[in-house]
Parts: C-alpha cells; sequence; structure tokens
C-alpha cells in the first residue's frame, strides 16, 4: 500500500509553491523524472490527483489543497523538531537574558543577537531595554545575564564594582541632518561649524546615555526635545534642527538624513560596554563576543568608501 513520505511532502509543497514540475526540480536539486516520481507516489497515497497540468504549469486539485497545506504543517513540525534536537546536542542551549540602552538596542544588539542564536539553535536570547541604572539593578538581582551599557564623558560615575567589564565599542559622535541641509554633502565639519544650528535634543530618563546638542558647543539653541530616536531622526528629516547621534547606531538611520563627521579634538568619547557579573556563564562569553563582532562590522568603511 502507497504512504506518505516526508520527502514526498516536500516535494509537493515545493512543486504548488513553484507552480511547475521543472521549476521545483530546479529548487531541489532533482531531475523532472524524480520530482514526477515522488508526486505520483503521493497520489497513490492519497487516492486522488494532486495536480492538474495547464498550459500555465500546474494547479491544486481539492485533494492537493488538502495535502499542500498538510505538508506545509509536516515540514514545520520537522524543522522544529529539528531546532529542539540541536539545542540538546549544544552546550550553549538554554536562556539568555540581556539589558541594553535604548541607542545600543537600535543596531548593534539585535545583530549579536542574531549572530548567537543562528550559531546555537537552542540558545534563546531576550531582550530587555531601559536605563542604565535600572540594567545594573536587574542585573544584580540576576534578572539579567548581562547588561549593555554607555559610559564616559558626560554620564554618571555608575557603581560597577564587583561587576566584570568588556569593552565592545570605543564610540564616535556625528551629526546628523536633512538630505537637503547644507552640511549633507560635506565629509566633515568643525564645532564653530554648528554654531548657528537648530537642534534635536534627547528626553529621556535620568542615567540614560542622552545626547543634547553637540557636546562642547557653547550656549546651542535647543529647537526640539523627545525621548525617542524615531521621533528625533523624523524632526530631523522634517527639516526641524539637527541632531547627534553615536555610530553605532547608524546602521538604524532611515531614509531623508544624512551623518556627518565632526572634527572636535575636545571630545574625549563614550565607550559601550558589556557588564556580567563576576563568572559569565559560556553562553553570556558567547554574546560579549558577538556584540565584539558586529561592534567591528559596524565601524567598518562602507565599499564605496
Amino acid at each position: 500500500m502507497a504512504e506518505f513520505t516526508l520527502t514526498g511532502f516536500r516535494v509537493v509543497h515545493q512543486v504548488a509553491t513553484a507552480g511547475s514540475f521543472t521549476r521545483a526540480a530546479e529548487m531541489l536539486g532533482y531531475t523532472q523524472s524524480g520530482v514526477s516520481r515522488q508526486v505520483a507516489a503521493m497520489e497513490a497515497a492519497a487516492g486522488a490527483p494532486i495536480f492538474d497540468r495547464t498550459r500555465r504549469g500546474v494547479a491544486l486539485t481539492p485533494a492537493g489543497q488538502v495535502l499542500v497545506r498538510r505538508a506545509a504543517e509536516v515540514l514545520a513540525d520537522v524543522a522544529a523538531t529539528e531546532l529542539e534536537l540541536a539545542g540538546l546536542r549544544d552546550r550553549l542551549a538554554g536562556r539568555l537574558t540581556i539589558g541594553a540602552y535604548p541607542t545600543a538596542a537600535m543596531a548593534l544588539v539585535p545583530r549579536a543577537m542574531a549572530q548567537v542564536t543562528s550559531g546555537h539553535p537552542g540558545l534563546a536570547v531576550l531582550l530587555e531595554e531601559a536605563a542604565t541604572p535600572a540594567l545594573l539593578r536587574r542585573l544584580r538581582t540576576g534578572r539579567l545575564d548581562m547588561a549593555v551599557i554607555g559610559v564616559g564623558h558626560g554620564l554618571p560615575d555608575y557603581d560597577l564594582s564587583e561587576l566584570r567589564q568588556t569593552t565592545v565599542l570605543q564610540g564616535d559622535l556625528l551629526v546628523v541632518v536633512p538630505d537637503t541641509h547644507r552640511f549633507a554633502g560635506h565629509a566633515g565639519i568643525t564645532v564653530p561649524d554648528l554654531a548657528q544650528e537648530h537642534w534635536i535634543a534627547g528626553d529621556g530618563a535620568a542615567g540614560e546615555p542622552q545626547f543634547g546638542a553637540w557636546p562642547t558647543l557653547s550656549d546651542p539653541h535647543i529647537a526640539h526635545t523627545a525621548r525617542s530616536w524615531s521621533t528625533r531622526l523624523s524632526l530631523v528629516a522634517a527639516g526641524l534642527g539637527i541632531t547627534v547621534i553615536p555610530d553605532l547606531a547608524l546602521p538604524a538611520l532611515p531614509t531623508g538624513v544624512r551623518a556627518v563627521a565632526v572634527t572636535d579634538t575636545y571630545w574625549p568619547g563614550r565607550a559601550t560596554v558589556a557588564v556580567t557579573r563576576p563568572h559569565p556563564s559560556a553562553q553570556t562569553q558567547a554574546m560579549v563576543t558577538a556584540l565584539q563582532n558586529q561592534a567591528a562590522r559596524l565601524q567598518e568603511p562602507p565599499e564605496d568608501a
């Protein structure tokens, strides 16, 4: 008696998706006759035709619609089973909770999470976004495995005693201007160039690595304040002012704005730091490494530079 097979489900699903036996064979790396044999076997198991052949390709019969719907469910279950089994074999399985300040959560941390989870499918990585004081409290009480924070000029002197620190990124600041701004085509500008600009400043919780106008600029004109980066950048794109952004957030810039470097020997900079308890787990160590890898990629010059 003919039976349904996993290979048959894959072939039928691919034929339905591709719309023809020929394209399905190309996608699966099979011969067309091999695809035809698998479909014939599945039709024998179903006791009814699965596809109607037409000049434009193939169309599903009522039996085919049922079979393709079930095939999608079966293939999803198989993929989930493979993922779960991979997790049992992977010593970096389990759960990791990472907290990050908002700027790091824009691009750096999600990319590091993707790197770790793609290499360790049995590891679930969860992200919490909060101000640094809250992150450090959660880390000390065990609610977080790692906190990604900003340290340096203009920020509080956080109590990091008995915690392990790893520098992820020594960051630069840039200004973000509308595409139509006179600075948009410049490779770089100086602090005096910024003297007459209207600024979009951050308005966040105490302890966040917040940005106002350029940090060494005297008497800046603050035109607007906003808590979220998306709002600040939308105000810039609308031509209502310019803002400061750290380089680790550059991949998250929307259309309509341009980042411009500023030459300023008086700006000492800030760093992004991964903070853990004194003896981090192997899972946490893997995340620290991923953060450093992704930070290095963020600082690579564009290919057309």
